[in-house]
């Protein structure tokens, strides 16, 4: 065993190797060693940055078209609940609000866009439904139109379809009526946009009174259901539970969880194998620095004899090399985290990386965050230092294996 006294003696050595000027070679290998294991941990911090954003944007604003907690009515009695009930939901500690809300899909044309756009249908208070669609520019008189409705679009719908000042649109709602699916038409006038940053809403997205949608799609309980909005601190399975004791047997509960695990299980799928590519990088990096002990294995041999010939045991020669190892490899992570950290942060806050349309669709998002997660932080440093240590390991067993004799005759 190494004692306290002793470690404070390995420890001063291998700072003196570490920082001693005596060989070309030595230098350049060690800055060789620096830069390689400091670009690798940057890369592995902003690949994780880009994953933990994109997860944690990607939620965030599909929570802004969903609620957290859905409640689908198995028979069309169920449909208007009870003013009772509705008073009891709300007076549980784990639901905020409550709202009946409508799905459907259809389509759009204009007198710029004569072939039909599709689109998703979302029925329910224009108003109410907007809060979480992000940036909204709306003209309320438009929306109160009783002789022609007003609906809300997405930003990059209202691009494509570009109507005129006051120009009446055409929407076509897929419907049903006796078992069979119809189509049902609707002038309509274009009273807002919003802008929600998830492509898929702007691009796709249409925000229309409830009850006008419900009439188009031929009533039932095809498209209705009720949505839940819950407490931040709340888990969305209390609250499933509450409100599934409330409604009992006659309501599928699912939680928004539920519907969208496959996504985020590939994601993070995705970024556990980005993790492990990306290591290998760094996996290169640490041959340079094991290489950088090879080096000063060789040329402090007479060094290495003459401290033997002090006193030193192997095993304190050993740590001394492998302490070096470490101090070069948490020198170059550290630099590395902090190189990636400030590179996330200018990407994140300039929006540097950004998608048209074409390429948002297929994303979900027009920008990227990078998210720099202490957890991410936390493992790459993990992953790196212990590479490091297996890494210096064989070279620091070789110099504590060297004979006091041999070293000092060591040219």
């Amino acid at each position: 065993m190494i004692g306290r006294g002793s470690w404070r003696l390995v420890a001063t050595v291998a700072w003196r190797f570490l920082r001693g000027q005596r060989s070309q070679l030595l230098d350049g290998t060690a800055r060789s060693a620096l830069a390689a294991t400091a670009i690798g941990v940057a890369a592995m911090v902003i690949a994780m940055a880009l994953m933990s954003g994109y997860r944690e944007d990607l939620h965030r604003k599909l929570l802004r078209g969903n609620a957290a907690v859905l409640a689908y009515p198995l028979s069309n009695e169920w449909l208007d609940l009870a003013p009772e009930v509705y008073d009891t939901l709300l007076a549980l500690p784990t639901v905020d609000t409550v709202r009946r809300v409508a799905y459907g899909q259809g389509s759009l044309t204009s007198l710029a866009s004569p072939e039909a756009i599709e689109i998703t249908l979302r029925g329910e208070d224009p108003n109410d439904g907007l809060r979480g669609l992000g940036r909204v520019e709306l003209d309320q008189s438009a929306l109160l139109d009783r002789e022609v409705p007003g609906i809300v679009v997405g930003a990059e719908l209202f691009r494509q379809l570009a109507p005129g000042p006051d120009e009446v649109v055409r929407l076509m709602v897929l419907g049903a009526q006796n078992g069979r699916p119809r189509f049902r038409y609707q002038s309509v006038r274009i009273a807002g946009t919003f802008t929600s940053g998830f492509s898929e809403f702007d691009q796709g997205m249409v925000v229309l009174d409830r009850r006008l949608l419900e009439r188009l799609m031929g009533g039932g309980i095809g498209g209705s259901f009720f949505e839940f909005e819950i407490p931040e601190s709340t888990r969305p399975s209390t609250a499933a539970t509450d409100i599934r004791v409330v409604l009992g047997p006659d309501f599928l509960i699912r939680e928004w969880s539920e519907l969208n695990a496959e996504l985020f299980a590939a994601l993070r799928i995705q970024q556990l194998a980005l993790f492990c590519v990306l290591g290998l990088i760094v996996l290169v990096s640490t041959f340079n620095v094991a290489s950088s002990l090879v080096v000063l294995v060789r040329e402090r041999m007479r060094d290495v004899g003459v401290l033997s010939a002090l006193g030193f045991e192997p095993r304190q020669l050993q740590s001394v090399f492998l302490l070096f190892g470490t101090a070069l490899g948490l020198f170059g992570t550290l630099a590395g985290v902090g190189l990636g950290t400030l590179v996330s942060v200018i990407l994140t806050r300039y929006e540097l990386i950004r998608f048209g349309p074409e390429v948002a669709a297929v994303y979900f998002l027009s920008s990227v965050p990078f998210r720099v997660e202490p957890l991410d932080l936390l493992a790459i440093v993990g992953f790196t230092l212990g590479v490091m240590l297996i890494a210096c390991w064989l070279p620091s067993r070789r110099a504590g294996r060297v004979r006091p004799a041999v070293a000092l005759r060591y040219e």
